[in-house]
């Protein structure tokens, strides 16, 4: 249902299908130009079982099922017709099914035919500038978790928008007394109110006041409670467009104004700036009641539908619609925004680098910053959409056909810190750019690693109240680890300066951060491994250098096991070392086992302790 919200009605047919038509298809070709795509896919699957198919009922075929969100069905198509030339949208419908089933390998060589075709397109250009996305998206730290609502039905149903005073406004086809809609054999939307009691949620019932014979919602409040903006259908304005060839009458969905009149709503007018040449749909107003965002395919966009905004005046008129431009739209379709009280807007799109289908995006219009993936588990491969949030109880909704039906979910946020980590030089207080930094959580585990930039930052999304450390390597530097204590919210500043590799050689050792082991364990860890990178940077450096490293265990077990199991520390060090390219003649060890702990703390040691004296060191034979 929400391809209805995007597509619904738009009346116009391509030159490419009118010439494609032939006397066979014209049946299918009727039902398909109606937007009837049920009736229409039965018509040209009889015909793609004879032999009278071609590229042109393949493409209409899994058109059809596009429009319905059979993502299978359509895949099956668009590969038999992509085996015949096909214009470049096709292609991009290809791989966004694909990408819906889980095919990114696949999808990216349709992505690619797209590029081809398409160049000067911006899903073409976002694509080729960052066609392996897919790993830093599911990288990501999670923002919310997200519960299924109970009050959902077996028909369609998103748009949930709970007010401050726990009212729960959504859309819904589940009203089966009502006539169904030819798009997907569903009955028109309906608007719902429930209400919202510690977690819970009424029984649905119907806003009778705004309800039509066509398709109404979802729905947008003033901060009073006082005034509601929805979607509903150009005919209740007898606005329509009339085609006589297809005995057909296109209408638009269309934006209206209601006031709240006790326990009902009154006085429904049409926005002035509503057409039946475009649509309008999908409104959200801001909190101080001056802005009113809304969804269009209007003249003046970026292309499909995108995101625009207009003033609401004190007299209650509205000023001129704009276009929020290209931080937000693109080639494709960008709707369903959401302004927050905080200042974010959160809108779907089918058309940047997602998961698949729409998902759900997030910008921040007051720092101005770039449109984000809200990430899993909101988005999926499937539709993600009509995501909402009040600021004040804490909680958003979303919806998503992850399921099969459009479904409405609860968005948690999870408490998250931003930590930025800041290189320097410790001898010129330069910020020293391109250093590897990687996070790593409290059980060892590297969560991320990220460069630097040109002054020496880069920035992490972190969950509440948990520890963390970064290790820090750069070239011609001492690598080091830096701890990072948890906070409630907010940000957290870290200073992870390092020391240039010339100020840390002295006439005995090489001052290096010691190489920890884990209990009872030889191998060299991940952590470790950055500390003798910058080993093996200084002996590269210092070719006439020669080391000795000395290995060591905790007090734990007996003297000889700790001796053999120190001697197996130092092997993999050296080893470790050579392995980087360093001659074995000018690295050699021993194992000390327990005989020279860091801590001399003996039966009293705190597991801090022990890791401390679990190390390898080392010493400068010849300089």
């Amino acid at each position: 249902m929400k391809k209805t919200y995007i597509t619904l009605l738009l009346f116009f047919l391509s030159a490419s299908m009118m010439l494609a038509q032939t006397k066979s298809t014209q049946k299918a070709d009727k039902l398909f130009n109606r937007f009837e795509y049920v009736s229409a896919a039965k018509e040209y699957e009889k015909l793609a079982i004879q032999e009278q198919a071609d590229g042109y009922v393949y493409k209409q075929l899994a058109d059809c099922y596009y429009h319905q969100f059979n993502t299978r069905e359509a895949a099956k198509w668009y590969a038999k017709a992509v085996e015949t030339a096909q214009e470049a949208e096709t292609h991009y419908r290809y791989a966004q099914m694909l990408k819906a089933d889980g095919n990114y390998e696949a999808a990216n060589e349709q992505m690619k035919k797209f590029a081809q075709l398409a160049p000067s397109d911006s899903r073409a250009k976002a694509y080729a500038s960052n066609p392996n996305y897919l790993p830093s998206l599911n990288s990501q730290t999670k923002l919310f978790d997200a519960t299924k609502l109970d009050i959902n039905s077996d028909k369609s149903d998103f748009g949930a928008m709970l007010t401050h005073t726990d009212e729960l406004y959504f859309a819904s086809a589940r009203n089966t007394a009502r006539k169904s809609y030819a798009w997907n054999k569903e009955p028109y939307l309906d608007v719902y109110k429930s209400i919202h009691n510690n977690g819970t949620f009424s029984e649905p019932t119907l806003v009778e006041s705004i309800n039509t014979k066509f398709h109404e919602g979802p729905v947008t409040l003033s901060a009073d409670g006082n005034t509601m903006y929805y979607s509903s259908e150009s005919y209740n304005e007898d606005s329509y467009e009339k085609d006589k060839s297809l005995n057909a009458r296109f209408g638009q969905v269309n934006l209206f104004k209601a006031t709240k009149d006790g326990n009902g709503w009154s006085n429904s007018t049409p926005l002035p700036f509503n057409s039946s040449q475009y649509s309008t749909s999908n409104p959200s107003l801001c909190k101080a009641g001056k802005t009113l965002f809304f969804a269009s395919n209007m003249p003046g966009g970026k292309g499909g539908n995108d995101i625009w905004k207009v003033a609401v005046n004190a007299d209650g008129t509205f000023g001129t619609p704009e276009n929020l431009g290209d931080q937000i739209n693109t080639a494709g379709n960008e709707s369903f925004p959401f302004i927050a009280d905080d200042g974010k807007l959160y809108f779907s799109s089918d058309a940047r680098q997602g998961f698949g289908g729409l998902d759900i995006y997030v910008i921040d219009l007051k720092n101005k910053g770039e449109a984000k993936n809200v990430g899993k588990p909101v988005n999926s491969e499937k539709d993600d959409f009509a995501f909402t949030m009040n600021i004040d109880k804490n909680v958003g909704f979303f919806a998503s056909n992850r399921e099969g039906n459009d479904d409405m979910y609860k968005a948690i946020p999870v408490c998250g810190v931003e930590l930025i980590a800041m290189a320097k030089d410790t001898k010129t207080n330069a910020p020293i750019s391109d250093a590897k930094v990687s996070l790593i959580d409290a059980k060892g585990t590297v969560l991320g690693t990220r460069n630097t930039n040109v002054t020496g930052s880069t920035n992490f999304a972190v969950e509440c109240n948990k520890n963390y450390s970064l290790q820090v390597s750069r070239e011609g530097y001492e690598s080091n680890t830096f701890t990072v204590a948890g906070k409630n919210g907010g940000k957290i500043e870290v200073e992870t300066n390092l020391k240039p590799i010339e100020i840390i050689i002295t006439e005995k050792e090489i001052i290096l951060n010691p190489i920890y082991f884990e209990y009872d364990k030889s191998d060299v860890t991940l952590q470790g491994a950055e500390i003798l990178d910058g080993l093996v940077a200084v002996m590269n450096e210092k070719p006439e250098l020669t080391i000795f490293v000395k290995s060591h265990t905790d007090n734990r077990g007996e003297d000889k096991y700790n001796l053999r199991l120190s001697e197996r520390r130092n092997k993999a060090t050296v080893a470790y070392i050579i392995a980087k390219g360093i001659n074995k003649d000018r690295v050699s060890g021993q194992g000390y086992g327990e005989s020279e702990p860091k801590i001399n703390c003996q039966d009293a040691c705190t597991e801090e302790e022990h890791a401390q004296n679990r190390r390898s060191e080392f010493l400068i034979v010849k300089k």
